[in-house]
């Protein structure tokens, strides 16, 4: 007599190798479809290049300011305080070259207190709901022209070889 746990031994060996496989490529469909390339930034960011900002913060000079690098920000997102070095860089870097200015949800003042605290230094700081300005995830960065249109959007925590990137877009003369 042959014993009868074979087949129950063959069905929960099929069972577990259904189950690793269907793990298997979810993980690969989620990272094809759902998560940006390494390297590259969202492409929710892109959608935000030709969004006009003056009606949507007004009362910056624009034209005056030539060039300005809008930090979309909040003072409850650790993505942002993690990238305040990124923003210190900026600064130092790119600071002739682009006027920066952060916008975030909370009160002005306890948005200058967290940008002191993080060290990030700013030509001016406006409240505003995020969404006003078309931003949905922070931090997300707005590269600004004249006409008050965006040249330029990355959002998320940068890697390494897109800060230096941004810093290279910062530092151009020429308008875009």
């Amino acid at each position: 007599m042959e014993p009868t746990s074979k087949p129950g031994i063959l069905q929960n060996v099929a069972n577990i190798a259904t189950i690793l496989v269907s793990v298997l490529l979810s993980i690969v469909l989620i990272k094809v479809f759902l998560l940006p390339p390494p390297g590259r930034p969202p492409m929710v960011a892109q959608s935000l290049v030709g969004l006009n900002m003056k009606q949507s913060l007004p009362g910056v000079d624009w034209a005056g300011n030539k060039r300005t690098l809008v930090l979309a920000l909040s003072t409850q997102c650790h993505f942002c305080t993690d990238s305040a070095p990124f923003f210190q860089r900026i600064q130092k870097e790119a600071a002739k070259s682009v006027k920066m200015l952060a916008v975030l949800p909370q009160a002005v003042e306890d948005s200058r207190k967290y940008l002191e605290g993080e060290g990030v230094h700013v030509d001016d700081v406006k409240q505003a709901q995020l969404s006003r300005i078309g931003v949905t995830g922070t931090p997300t960065l707005l590269l600004v022209d004249s006409t008050g249109k965006v040249a330029d959007a990355w959002q998320g925590k940068l890697q390494p070889e897109q800060e230096a990137g941004v810093l290279t877009v910062l530092k151009k003369d020429a308008l875009y």
